[in-house]
């Protein structure tokens, strides 16, 4: 049988307060890593509206998507151990700026988040080591030096919606 490849595509929410960008610490298998808030883009939904729930269910910050930032591609290799199968797994990531509101007060975030933190452009690089993906940093400078799309690069059909 011939089976056809298929990346993994995931959202990301690229946010900026006060100089400072809104991170979290979770848990992987390989430890504690900090990432932007993001995960799988889910069936039934566009992918502003992917960026908006994993910002929301991994920071409990409501997120309202404003432009896009850019398309990123990653390859991620994890080799056999302790049971488990190796995994070559390739990203294609949508990243997303827009405006945050308040956290809130009651939102339990996601299964194995730690923490919210918000980091300086300085300490995200110094923090390298830690990140989940080499485009936490890559997304967060690109929004530095201002890269903003518009949205309506994307179009999401109404089919996406039909059952």
């Amino acid at each position: 049988m011939n089976t056809r490849w298929k990346p993994s595509v995931t959202v990301a929410a690229i946010v900026e307060k006060n100089g400072r960008y809104l991170l979290i610490e979770e848990h992987t298998q390989e430890g504690l890593r900090l990432n932007n808030p993001a995960g799988h883009l889910d069936p039934g939904e566009s992918l502003a509206d992917a960026c908006a729930r994993e910002c929301l269910e991994e920071t409990a910050h409501p997120f309202k998507p404003t432009a896009l930032l850019g398309i990123y591609q990653s390859r991620f290799h994890r080799a056999a151990k302790n049971g488990r199968s190796a995994e070559d797994i390739t990203y294609v990531r949508f990243a997303f700026s827009g405006e945050i509101s308040e956290a809130i007060a009651d939102q339990s975030l996601d299964q194995g988040i730690v923490r919210v933190l918000w980091m300086s452009l300085d300490e995200v690089r110094q923090s390298v080591a830690m990140h989940r993906s080499p485009l936490v940093l890559k997304c967060i400078e690109d929004h530095a030096k201002g890269v903003r799309l518009p949205l309506d690069l994307i179009h999401t059909d109404l089919s996406v919606w039909q059952i």
